[in-house]
């Protein structure tokens, strides 16, 4: 089964860091596919099912809470995991994305090595390589 992580953030230095430290992480990733925005996101996964999507809060047009509503409501992609990546900490927020579902939530600024645990779990054996020494 191939690993693919979908990248949710109106920022391109945002996902090129993301993608960076999931690399670095050593997660064996097939392919990153990276959206600039909620609705862009939806295009995507209309032809693609991820292992994981990564999303930011605050975006134009649709952001990460409609988003991941979207994916929620709908059954063909309500079991893919959702992990928040944003400025957003209010315990609202938090309490928000956490009652859809969301398995992780990490503020901005974040440290490389806040992400890695958080999605280790919904990536199965893409971990293989990191548990074997790998360092980021």
């Amino acid at each position: 089964m191939d690993t693919t992580i979908l990248i949710v953030d109106d920022s391109a230095t945002v996902r090129k860091v993301v993608r960076r430290v999931v690399k670095q992480a050593g997660f064996a990733i097939d392919d990153f596919l990276e959206a600039h925005h909620g609705r862009h996101a939806l295009e995507l996964l209309a032809d693609t099912t991820p292992r994981l999507i990564i999303t930011d809060i605050n975006m134009p047009e649709m952001n990460g809470i409609e988003l991941i509503e979207a994916v929620k409501n709908d059954p063909l992609l309500c079991s893919i995991p959702c992990v928040v990546i944003s400025t957003e900490g209010s315990r609202e927020v938090i309490d928000k994305v956490l009652s859809l579902g969301v398995v992780g939530f990490i503020q901005k600024p974040f440290r490389p090595e806040e992400l890695a645990p958080v999605i280790a779990p919904y990536l199965g054996m893409a971990m293989a390589v990191a548990d074997e020494g790998g360092d980021f």
